[in-house]
């Protein structure tokens, strides 16, 4: 049986920065896909539409899906648009599910809420839809890190990870959450991270990694 997993970036990224990740998984025997997006000119819910078209073209039998971020709330729109879907795992990495007290930060203002672009339409300052994908969900979130979070909210929730809230992880639909002392992009450079994914992928629950 053949097994892909295609990995999601978040906002202001181009999935460059998943390449440590990737080449992890890749070691561990993982075929590993990158799927980009314009994170901040399209809305998560068009760009769920993008990602359905692009995992058309994926050749296995079995895809699991590994988001950073916003890639993450595409996700839920991928699965409440298109819900037919290949099997596979989903892991999502320090996903606002709940929104984003960063975003909302940033919303307040023209000055920097540009930056946010489209991202925050059923997105980033909530409104996604709740997870339906009918498989294993899983999370890992940091709960250590500096970021534009702590920058630039003073009413980012403790802990976090710099920029996501621990809090804003949690869902009663997750079926395993992993807490990491990781900053919101240095979890996707750490080995223990990656063990974690691994494991995940393989078996449904972080307790093997």
């Amino acid at each position: 049986m053949r097994e892909a997993v295609v990995f999601i970036h978040g906002a202001w990224m181009t999935g460059l920065e998943m390449t440590p990740l990737r080449r992890r998984l890749a070691r561990g025997g993982f075929s590993c896909r990158q799927f980009s997006y314009p994170s901040l000119l399209a809305a998560p819910e068009d760009n769920a539409a993008r990602l359905n078209r692009f995992l058309s073209g994926v050749e296995a039998d079995v895809v699991h899906l590994v988001a950073h971020s916003l890639g993450g709330l595409v996700l839920l729109h991928l699965f409440d648009r298109y819900p037919v879907q290949r099997p596979g795992r989903v892991l999502m990495l320090g996903t606002p599910i709940n929104g984003s007290r960063t975003a909302a930060c940033f919303a307040r203002t023209p000055l920097t809420r540009w930056l946010l672009g489209r991202s925050i339409r059923r997105g980033l300052l909530g409104g996604a839809p709740r997870w339906k994908g009918g498989r294993e969900l899983g999370m890992v979130a940091g709960h250590r890190g500096f970021g534009i979070g702590t920058l630039f909210c003073r009413a980012l929730e403790q802990p976090n990870d710099g920029t996501v809230a621990l809090a804003e992880t949690r869902a009663p639909e997750i079926n395993a959450h992993l807490s990491v002392p990781y900053g919101h992009f240095a979890m996707l450079w750490s080995a223990p991270v990656a063990d974690a994914v691994a494991a995940f992928l393989r078996t449904g629950d972080f307790a093997a990694s």
